[in-house]
């Protein structure tokens, strides 16, 4: 299922997005991600699992089955359960505060967007990934406004393999997508590098850290906070590649189907045992109880292309690619 959104190709309406990526305002059609925040959210303000259901409208053995799931996709406990309640652990409270901000946003976001629905306009559908740089689409977006203001673009969050499936079933007209699409039915163009960092635990970046940053092979024993393989298989391929050349161990596979939005890596990494890839520009704010540093070298290098159907033949959509102008690691 796709996370859906409508965009209005207007400056102004691109000014009002507090960011790039913003679900629909159904609570039963956002992303497995996003339901689980919320959930976990209400189990703790309740106070109880009971509560929550009732405020969700879920039934509660359903609820507690996905704050399970929820737990074990982290490795760490979220909750303690006991006899006149639930409440949440050193763990959780950072989840806790991190979910509360994400879903603000998403609700603001929801608001701005829905006050530009038009009629009658030409519909672009656009492909993102998770953690887009700062400022990458703004520009384009507001580029793509001026000259083409009947388009109105609408955003579908969806992983690498899921955006060109798309491309290829005419469900997409570009996406951003991790990997360079094989065959010739698809066009290319890179469009972001990032040279990716580490988020820590303070206490153990104090420890590995070093001129330049912390050397790869210094996080050897700790468990990578991933994503699932099939969501960019040569993307993950490359980057387990790389891990296991400098003696990594990459601890429990992410579930299939299932990325980790920042909070839940934030919440991961905060449990101590781990790390998590992320550029330097991450647009999510780090609690102080972590640390982002770069890797000594830039190992990894985390690549976006803007993808599109060869045969395409819209002018609005190489109008927005060619405003997608490359930006290289700094």
């Amino acid at each position: 299922m796709f996370d859906r959104t409508t965009i209005s190709a207007r400056p102004s309406g691109v000014r009002a997005m507090p960011f790039a990526l913003i679900p629909v305002p159904t609570w039963c059609d956002e992303p497995v991600e996003l339901r689980e925040m919320r959930a976990f959210v209400a189990v703790v303000e309740e106070g109880s699992l009971s509560g929550a259901a009732r405020r969700l409208h879920v039934s509660q053995p359903a609820l507690s089955q996905q704050m399970n799931g929820l737990e074990r996709q982290l490795g760490v406990q979220l909750l303690v359960r006991g006899s006149t309640g639930v409440r949440a652990t050193d763990a959780g409270a950072t989840l806790l505060a991190e979910a509360r901000a994400v879903l603000a946003r998403y609700d603001q976001a929801v608001a701005a967007v829905t006050r530009h629905a038009g009629a009658g306009e030409t519909l672009l559908r656009l492909g993102i990934p998770l953690e887009l740089p700062a400022g990458l689409l703004s520009g384009p977006l507001a580029s793509l406004a001026a000259a083409y203001p009947a388009t109105r673009v609408q955003a579908l969050h969806m992983s690498t393999a899921a955006q060109i499936a798309a491309l290829r079933a005419d469900e997409l007209d570009v996406g951003l997508v991790r990997e360079h699409p094989i065959g010739p039915d698809l066009d290319a163009v890179l469009v972001v590098e990032e040279r990716l960092g580490v988020l820590l635990a303070a206490d153990q970046a104090a420890k590995l850290a070093g001129p330049g940053g912390i050397r790869l092979d210094a996080l050897a024993g700790l468990d990578w906070v991933g994503f699932p393989r099939s969501g960019s298989p040569t993307w993950y391929d490359e980057i387990v590649a790389i891990l296991r050349s400098h003696g990594l161990d990459l601890g429990p596979a992410a579930p299939e189907g299932q990325e980790l939005i920042a909070p839940v890596k934030l919440a991961a990494v905060t449990a101590g045992g781990a790390f998590a890839l992320a550029p330097p520009d991450w647009r999510e704010p780090i609690p102080e109880s972590l640390t982002w540093a770069p890797l000594v070298g830039h190992p990894i290098v985390r690549r976006t292309w803007a993808a599109w159907p060869a045969a395409a033949r819209r002018r609005d959509l190489g109008h927005l690619v060619a405003a997608l102008e490359y930006r290289g690691p700094e």
